[in-house]
């Protein structure tokens, strides 16, 4: 099991964890309301990133199955814990000049999440120093970038980023990018948000040079929705739901049984991945709905971020200033 990729430390923690909430170097605390379950998972020291095979630092994970579907109460409620998060991690008591970069390829809608929420930022940078003195304190300042993929630029997007953040000089950089689930229920439906920076591409697999404080010299808080599972995966999850359906109608007895408990056993996912690589290569599968479903994360996300770096903006006029 500990082969299947996945981007989500959430996920990685019930892998390598279980059922327990806490190991050497990583705890884990769960929290839920109104149908949101936030979970936080905290990797201390060396040997906690290693067994994660995560950085140190705190992972937030906003899940909510609704978030699939157009419920205007649930996105306001996942707007509202999103935007309290974040402050938590780079709020305007931390930092007062931000970069927005969304990472990914406008061209392919599940990877389009980050120019996506790009779009709909409030920037101000430019026109900042016209404002009144008593209005720059409720108006943070706020540029952003959509830098696309190395295959549409020839250029590295961590060149591009570095190259803005030595310009622009912000304090701190929010990325936001999409991601990949080992879990198809996490598709589309969750949002990690972390402290750690993050690898531009990991969701389909194209890992980059990393952004984070160490490459860039700026706080980097990372924000990613899984948008895909790979192929393999895919297929592990269906096995093994299968498999725990024939063990069930087994009786829980005989020679059968044990076979079917044998094979549940045993780590398939090498096995499946090796089998498909012949026919399906590198393959991502996303939900048919992928295009409204990233409509309406990249709204949450985007107001999100005006909330949290604007203090004038709230929860009910955020739709004024955004797109």
């Amino acid at each position: 099991m500990s082969n299947i990729r996945t981007d989500l430390a959430l996920e990685a923690s019930e892998v390598l964890l279980g059922k327990e909430k806490s190991a050497d170097g990583v705890t884990v605390e769960s929290e839920e309301n109104e149908g949101v379950i936030v979970t936080k998972v905290d990797i201390t020291n060396e040997k906690g990133s290693e067994l994660m095979g995560k950085p140190i630092g705190s992972y937030i994970t906003i899940e909510a199955q609704g978030l699939r579907e157009n419920s205007p109460q649930l996105q306001k409620n996942v707007t509202l814990i999103l935007s309290e998060k974040l402050k938590e991690l780079a709020g305007p008591e931390k930092h007062k000049k931000f970069l927005v970069v969304g990472l990914g390829n406008w061209n392919v809608t599940p990877d389009a999440l980050g120019p996506k929420v790009v779009s709909k930022i409030l920037v101000t940078r430019h026109i900042l120093n016209s404002f009144p003195d008593e209005v720059k304190n409720s108006v943070g300042d706020v540029s952003a970038i959509s830098p696309g993929v190395l295959g549409i630029t020839g250029i590295e997007t961590s060149e591009i980023i570095k190259g803005v953040v030595e310009k622009t000089k912000p304090q701190a950089v929010i990325a936001i990018d999409a991601l990949a689930a080992r879990s198809v229920s996490r598709v589309n439906s969750t949002i990690q948000i972390s402290d750690t920076g993050i690898n531009p591409g990991s969701g389909v697999g194209n890992s980059r040079m990393p952004l984070n404080k160490e490459t860039l010299g700026a706080t980097v808080i990372a924000i990613g929705v899984p948008t895909v599972v790979d192929a393999a995966t895919l297929v592990n999850d269906t096995l093994e739901n299968v498999l725990s359906s024939m063990a069930e109608k087994s009786g829980g007895s005989g020679e059968i049984f044990k076979c079917i408990k044998t094979l549940m056993e045993e780590d398939k996912f090498e096995d499946i991945f090796n089998a498909l690589e012949p026919y399906s290569g590198n393959m991502f599968v996303t939900p048919k709905e992928v295009d409204s479903t990233i409509e309406r994360l990249s709204d949450i996300i985007g107001n999100a971020i005006n909330i949290t770096l604007h203090p004038a903006i709230d929860i009910d006029d955020v739709k004024n200033y955004s797109f």
